[in-house]
C-alpha cells in the first residue's frame, strides 16, 4: 500500500494492492483523508483485514463477517442481524480492536443496554436483550472459530435477558370463533384468519401462499415458502426450518371456503399470492376485531399457539402437532408442556399395581 497527498484538494489518498481469494491481483484506492495520520491508520486496517489479523477494529471484522455470512443467511435474517449490528453493537465497540475487547467492556456494554430507557420511558424487552447479545457472542463465536481469536470474552461476561419474557397467550375455541364472526365483513380477511387458526401456519406462510399450493382433491395445501417484505421490496424464501416445509389435511369446510375465495379473486392466476396484504393490514383487523369483541389482543403469533392448545385439547400427541406445524416433536413438548394433561396419577396407580402383583 502507498499513501500519498493529493495537491489539488489538499486531503490524502490510500492505493492498495491485494491478492483476492481467487488468486488474482487487483488494485483499489480511497480518497479524501484530511491528515495524513487518518490514511496511514486506515491503510493498516486495510492490511490486517485483508490478511484476516484479528489487530482490527470491531467495525472492520464486522466487514469481514458479513461477506463471510451474508450469502448463506435468508434476507429477512440478515436484515435483522444487520440491524442489530448496526444500531446497539457498532456504536459501542466499533473503534475497539476485536482482539482486545475484555468481558469488563462486555459487561459495561450489557449495563448500558439494561438501563435504556425511550422517550416514552420503556426499556428493552428481556427477549430482545437476549436477542442482541447473542448476536454479539456469534460475531465473536465466528471470530474463534475462523480467524484464531483465543476465545469468546462474551462466555465470560455471561448473557443478559432471558429466552422468553411472558406467559403464552392463546385464544380459546370459543374465542376465535367470537372474533372471526366480527371480522367477516371483510372476506379476505376472515379467509386469511380462518387459514391462520385451523392450519396453525405462520404469519409469512399465510402471505405466501398461492392457489397452486391447495390440492382440494386430497384437501390439502402445501407450505414450502415464507413472504416478507425488506427495504419495500416483497421477498418469497424458503420457510422458517427444514421441517416447515409440509403438506397440512384441512377440514372439508375450510376447503370450502377457500374454493370460494379463489372464484371471487377476479384474475388470480396459480402463482398469483392468493393472501396480497401486509402484516400491518392483519394487525390492523386483528385490532378490530378485538375491539368490537371484547375478545382480549393477542399476537398475530399467538394464533398458531391457539391453534396447537386446541390439538393438545382434543387429544393429539406432541409428533402429530408437530408434523402439522412444522415444529420438532420436542419443542412442541419443551414450549407446551403445561398444557398436556398430567399423567402422572396413572403412573402412580401403575406402579402400585405393579408393585403389588
Amino acid at each position: 500500500m502507498s499513501v500519498y497527498k493529493d495537491e489539488k484538494s489538499n486531503t490524502w489518498r490510500v492505493i492498495y494492492r491485494y491478492t483476492d481469494w481467487t488468486g488474482k491481483r487487483k488494485q483499489t484506492q480511497k480518497r479524501g483523508f484530511k491528515t495524513k495520520r487518518e490514511a496511514q491508520s486506515w491503510e493498516r486496517e486495510q492490511l490486517n483485514f485483508v490478511s484476516g489479523d484479528l489487530d482490527m477494529t470491531f467495525q472492520s471484522f464486522v466487514e469481514q463477517y458479513t461477506n463471510d455470512m451474508k450469502t448463506r443467511i435468508k434476507a429477512n435474517t440478515w436484515h435483522t442481524k444487520e440491524h442489530i449490528i448496526r444500531t446497539k453493537l457498532l456504536p459501542y465497540f466499533g473503534k475497539l480492536k476485536i482482539s482486545s475487547i475484555t468481558p469488563q467492556q462486555i459487561i459495561s456494554w450489557q449495563n448500558e443496554m439494561m438501563k435504556f430507557k425511550d422517550e416514552k420511558g420503556n426499556a428493552y424487552s428481556p427477549v430482545y436483550l437476549k436477542t442482541v447479545h447473542n448476536q454479539l457472542s456469534t460475531i465473536f463465536n465466528h471470530a474463534v472459530r475462523y480467524y484464531n481469536l483465543k476465545d469468546n470474552p462474551c462466555k465470560k461476561a455471561g448473557s443478559m435477558g432471558k429466552k422468553k419474557n411472558r406467559e403464552m397467550l392463546f385464544w380459546t375455541k370459543e374465542e376465535y370463533i367470537k372474533f372471526s364472526e366480527a371480522i367477516m365483513d371483510k372476506p379476505m380477511s376472515f379467509y386469511a384468519f380462518e387459514m391462520l387458526y385451523w392450519c396453525g401456519i405462520r404469519e409469512g406462510e399465510l402471505l405466501a401462499i398461492t392457489p397452486k399450493d391447495f390440492d382440494f382433491t386430497r384437501g390439502t395445501v402445501t407450505i414450502n415458502k415464507s413472504y416478507q417484505r425488506i427495504d419495500c421490496e416483497d421477498l418469497i424464501t424458503t420457510p422458517k426450518t427444514e421441517k416447515s416445509n409440509r403438506t397440512i389435511t384441512m377440514p372439508q369446510f375450510l376447503c370450502d371456503e377457500i374454493q370460494d375465495l379463489i372464484r371471487m379473486t377476479y384474475g388470480i392466476k396459480p402463482n398469483d399470492r392468493l393472501f396480497p396484504l401486509s402484516k400491518s393490514y392483519l394487525h390492523r383487523e386483528m385490532n378490530r376485531g378485538c375491539k368490537e369483541t371484547g375478545v382480549k389482543r393477542i399476537r398475530i403469533h399467538d394464533i398458531r399457539h391457539s391453534a396447537i392448545s386446541l390439538l393438545i385439547d382434543m387429544g393429539f400427541s406432541a409428533t402429530a402437532i408437530a408434523d402439522r406445524v412444522g415444529h420438532e416433536s420436542i419443542d412442541i413438548t419443551y414450549n407446551y408442556a403445561h398444557l398436556f394433561p398430567s399423567k402422572q396419577k396413572e403412573m402412580a396407580e401403575k406402579l402400585n399395581f405393579e408393585r403389588e402383583i
